[in-house]
């Protein structure tokens, strides 16, 4: 009895200890968004004073009032902006991205190796070292100033490609395909109404990064956009922060809060995609 009670004992410190942590990471991961939030309900001596707080105050209207003052800053218009943006690179990512996986794992070609190896070489470079080679393309063809040139290049996305490529690989079943085929669907039907519909939870983990990804991108965009009806709404944020005289704090978290409102949103519509594949995953397991 006493090795059991010892056993049960260890066994609840283990827990006890385990909930403890998750806690404590819970809090972590959630104490920026707090103080964004409550910075964004105070003002800026009062940031300057004390910038770490958990009690809202009385200045968000205030602040919102700073927003619209601002002669460039256009929230509705930098939404709109990022949404076209985000919205056309994220599908034009996952769809691209899987059909490519879904070649690399569903045919057997001479070069299905060496192709994956070249992407995965491509996965290696840094964005940052193409930037200056991208703007000049773009400026020699006239895309600057233009949306399309920074939801086209999403269609070449090999970190997509990978995780793809490797969730297809034990979750595709290659029997259905080929009952498909000799049933008579062309491959695109095969792909379209079979592939995807079983890729959904890789498919929302994907969609999630890349529209994260887009939204939250600013080098590229303050390189290609010049004109300010073009702006994105991180470009604008920038631009709370540039005031010669002084920087309103509390505008700027506002801004911000703002700006991470649609990343919420779009977790939380496919976060159950993502659940979902999770529960099947452990299923099948």
């Amino acid at each position: 009895m006493a090795v059991v009670d010892k056993k049960s004992a260890g066994t609840i410190a283990f827990k006890v200890s385990a909930y403890v942590f998750c806690a404590l990471l819970t809090v972590m991961s959630l104490l920026p968004f707090i103080i964004m939030i409550v910075n964004s309900t105070r003002s800026s001596v009062q940031i300057q004073q004390h910038a770490i707080s958990i009690i809202p105050s009385k200045y968000l209207f205030s602040n919102f009032e700073v927003l619209k003052d601002k002669d460039m800053f256009s929230p509705i218009r930098g939404f709109v902006n990022s949404i076209i943006i985000s919205t056309g690179s994220t599908i034009c990512n996952i769809y691209f991205s899987t059909m490519t996986a879904f070649a690399l794992v569903a045919y057997d070609w001479k070069l299905r190796k060496p192709f994956f190896t070249f992407i995965m070489a491509i996965l290696m470079i840094p964005a940052q070292l193409t930037s200056i080679g991208f703007y000049q393309f773009m400026y020699s063809i006239g895309m600057n100033n233009n949306f399309l040139a920074l939801i086209l290049p999403s269609i070449a996305a090999p970190t997509t490609v990978f995780f793809m490529r490797q969730y297809m690989i034990p979750s595709l079943p290659m029997e259905i395909l080929q009952s498909a085929r000799i049933d008579g669907a062309s491959e695109f039907r095969i792909f379209n109404q079979i592939a995807l519909p079983m890729m959904k939870p890789a498919m929302a983990t994907q969609a999630i990064f890349s529209f994260v990804g887009s939204w939250n991108n600013l080098m590229l965009p303050s390189i290609l956009l010049t004109k300010n009806n073009l702006y994105t709404m991180p470009m604008m944020v920038q631009l709370l922060t540039g005031d010669t005289y002084k920087t309103e704090y509390g505008a700027v978290y506002l801004g911000l809060l703002l700006t991470v409102i649609p990343l919420l949103l779009v977790y939380f519509l496919l976060s159950k995609y993502i659940i979902a594949g999770v529960a099947l995953g452990g299923v099948k397991g």
